[in-house]
């Protein structure tokens, strides 16, 4: 396994926690505002659990699930599949073990992307290609599974349906598994995301594809671990039959609260509502500091660079008792960015700007 990224950040965080005025921790995408109340007392309300849930997903949460995806993504809740996972990391990197892929196999992952992609890969025992065009990836038939991210983690770049429906065409093909990480779905700015069980992307077709959620950043359950896969119902039930084998298993309250959560949708509108004040108040104060920021339509976080190596910029960001996260974390190619996340209090956000205008 590689060093696990944010252990290498501790100097920097070390040295921005020496600003007189405390750090402004922008390193990590960890949501910072309250549980909404209704999510909070339906997981209190489901308290009273002493018997094991069902790795399925009780009734109710299916039905919600079922219901979000064909709101959300557009899709047919008579063909499509779904499963409840244990936060959304867990299923990214055990994905290609219960999919079976192993030694000899191919994970095409995007050149810049979510570090567990890799991770998940190495832990099969896969070989990992980064690309983001499949014509670089040429007509191998080791590839069992294709990852996408829309929008992505960390660069915020929204694709289009024209090419995820390619990226689909492609992978089908050669029989391989799009996988789909849309956990920043939510969350576009000056671009709007396509689920690829979009009918644009899909023709409303779910074989070989599945998307992943998450209600970390949506709902702010980071704690609670509560995220899902959505897609092909063979995939989904393949899934689901190893996942009872290995005990991957949501808890039943966890599970009442993700009903509440998905059923609920003003939350998602107030969260989002201060996710773009905060984002227009870093965006505007970095773009002032001399930074550019490259894509960065949608999601959670602002790409900036300065055309320097990431380390020196994570350096530069720590002397003002800020800390951002170096390009370099989620691939060779984003070694001259560093990743802005937009979680932090409105009070924080307001101190960044503060510095930065320094």
């Amino acid at each position: 396994m590689p060093d696990f990224p944010w252990d290498l950040l501790a100097p920097a965080k070390t040295r921005a926690g020496q600003h007189p005025d405390g750090i402004v921790d922008l390193s990590m995408g960890t949501p910072v505002d309250p549980v909404p109340a209704s999510i909070r007392a339906a997981l209190a309300a489901a308290s009273d659990a002493p018997g094991y849930p069902l790795t399925a997903g009780t009734p109710a949460l299916r039905a919600a699930l079922t219901s979000w995806v064909a709101r959300a993504c557009g899709a047919d809740p008579d063909l499509v599949g779904v499963l409840p996972t244990i936060g959304s990391k867990e299923l990214v990197a055990w994905l290609p073990t219960l999919l079976g892929v192993g030694p000899g196999d191919v994970v095409v992952i995007p050149r810049i992307c979510y570090p567990t992609y890799e991770v998940g890969a190495r832990l099969a025992g896969a070989e990992v290609v980064r690309a983001d065009s499949l014509t670089a990836v040429g007509p191998d038939p080791r590839v069992r599974l294709v990852w996408v991210n829309s929008p992505s983690n960390p660069t915020g770049q929204v694709l289009p349906p024209a090419h995820l429906r390619k990226t689909v065409d492609w992978a089908r093909e050669r029989g391989a598994v799009v996988a789909s990480d849309e956990c920043y779905l939510s969350l576009g700015w000056e671009e709007a995301p396509t689920s690829v069980l979009h009918p644009d992307v899909s023709d409303g077709d779910y074989s070989n594809l599945i998307a992943v959620h998450s209600l970390s950043k949506r709902s702010n359950l980071a704690g609670y671990r509560a995220g899902f896969v959505a897609g092909d119902r063979a995939i989904v039930s393949a899934l689901l039959t190893v996942r009872k084998h290995a005990g991957m298993i949501m808890p039943a309250p966890v599970q009442a609260a993700m009903v509440a959560a998905l059923d609920d949708s003003e939350h998602v509108v107030e969260q989002r509502t201060r996710y773009a004040n905060r984002r227009e108040v870093l965006r505007d104060a970095l773009v002032k500091a001399g930074f550019e920021i490259g894509h960065s339509a949608a999601g959670l976080y602002l790409w900036a660079t300065r055309d320097e190596d990431c380390w020196t910029t994570v350096d530069w960001f720590a002397q003002r008792g800020i800390l951002v996260a170096p390009g370099e974390f989620y691939g060779p190619a984003g070694n001259r960015h560093v990743r802005v996340a937009l979680t932090a209090t409105d009070e924080r956000v307001a101190a960044a700007a503060d510095r930065l205008a320094r």
